[in-house]
């Protein structure tokens, strides 16, 4: 069942209604003076998903080869999910870069932590209209969220300038009932966008 971790990040004993996985997001701007170049990921999962991948690294030191392996095969499910993130700008998707430029799994106490820094393609001009980014899994079986605003961060630099606001949604309490009703075997409709549905928004403006 170790595969089923690693694909974001489904174990035996999860709760039997979606979610089955929760990962607590932090996120930090990577930006100089006058471009957005990447965002810097934290992601810290939840302890029973955690544990098939603690186990395989045993008492390990961060950095070791059993880590290495393991960061490699959890960032090839979030690449094949195409870093589970959309980002856009004046309703028109933004590229990133197939591969991260950096990647690490670590511990911290009984759980696992994955960082990783997602390259945009081009980098974005700070002024102008505002970049939207979301993360979330399309099926809602892992719950990806920021605690709050205090999970988003910037280089002291753009402080002054620039603002990030984070919209969490209130989907209806029929879309929550479904969500709740569905098991390990059900997968709601592509066309649903469960996932999205409750997907938070984080937004960038800069002057």
């Amino acid at each position: 069942m170790r595969w089923l971790a690693l694909a974001l990040f489904f174990l035996p004993g999860a709760a039997s209604a979606h979610p089955h996985s929760f990962i607590d997001m932090q996120t930090t701007l990577v930006a100089d003076e006058t471009s957005l170049t990447g965002l810097k990921m934290v992601w810290t999962m939840d302890e029973i998903t955690s544990a098939d991948l603690l186990y395989d690294a045993q008492n390990a030191k961060t950095g070791s080869d059993i880590w290495k392996k393991l960061a490699a095969e959890v960032m090839a499910r979030v690449l094949s999910q195409h870093y589970f993130t959309n980002f856009y700008r004046e309703g028109k998707p933004v590229k990133y870069l197939d591969l991260p430029s950096e990647y690490q799994l670590s511990r911290k106490g009984d759980q696992a932590v994955l960082e990783f820094v997602l390259p945009l393609a081009r980098p974005q001009p700070l002024t102008g209209k505002p970049m939207e980014f979301m993360t979330f899994d399309p099926s809602y079986f892992v719950d990806m969220t920021y605690k709050d605003k205090t999970a988003l961060h910037m280089p002291p630099a753009l402080e002054k300038r620039c603002t990030l606001a984070l919209l969490t949604p209130k989907p209806n309490a029929s879309l929550q009932s479904y969500a709740l009703s569905l098991d390990k075997a059900d997968a709601p409709p592509e066309s649903m966008d469960l996932g999205q549905q409750f997907a938070q928004k984080v937004t960038l403006e800069c002057h």
